[in-house]
This record gives C-alpha cells, sequence and structure tokens, in this order.
C-alpha cells in the first residue's frame, strides 16, 4: 500500500487501489479529484480476436470512451465467433483502427 496526499483537495488516498487504477489520472490525484476534474486524458485502446485459416486476425481498436468500448464488446462477444465479420449493433460504435494482424488463408501452399 501507497498513500499519497492528492494535489487538489489535499486527502489522502491508496494509490495501488482498484479504483485509481480504474480511474486513472496522475500520480498525486485522488479517484475523486480525477473523476470530478475529468483530468484524466488516457486513450482507450482494446485488441480483438477473429479466427482466418491456421492463424487467428486481431485488430486493435481505439474508442472516445470506456462506455463505446464496453458496447462494443458486448456487440463483439454476442455476434461474432471463428471465421465470422463484424456484423450487428458494433456498427453503431465510433472507433477508430490502430492496427491489424491478419491470418494467412493460405493453407499448405494452396492457393
Amino acid at each position: 500500500m501507497k498513500i499519497k496526499s492528492c494535489k487538489h483537495c489535499g486527502e489522502q488516498f491508496n494509490l495501488h487501489s482498484q479504483r485509481k487504477q480504474e480511474v486513472g489520472g496522475y500520480i498525486n490525484e485522488c479517484p475523486d479529484c480525477v473523476e470530478e476534474l475529468e483530468t484524466e486524458t488516457k486513450e482507450v485502446i482494446r485488441a480483438f480476436t477473429t479466427g482466418d485459416g491456421k492463424m487467428a486476425s486481431i485488430q486493435i481498436l481505439k474508442f472516445e470512451d470506456k462506455e463505446q468500448a464496453i458496447l462494443y464488446k458486448k456487440g463483439w462477444d454476442q455476434w461474432s465467433g471463428w471465421n465470422n465479420q463484424r456484423s450487428g449493433s458494433i456498427h453503431d460504435v465510433r472507433f477508430t483502427k490502430i492496427g491489424e494482424n491478419s491470418g494467412n488463408s493460405n493453407h499448405k501452399g494452396k492457393s
């Protein structure tokens, strides 16, 4: 346990608490001030996989906020499966594709 004092309100907080880890913020800001002042600027990035050939494909996506990422994941879990493309309600969620590693559909040298 590591106790710090908040630079905004002066309250002491545990730097390694679960709540501090969830809300983020600077090292010298308590979780309450981070949420109240909205000082967290961390990007919300998630990775999603699908199957293609002998190797799974992965897409790394950036979302505007945590709620959008959760909504996309719920849709992805509901509508995806191996060898399925994105479909369903996840098209309504805004995201930016950061990276992609596609599987090799060429099986044993066949075209």
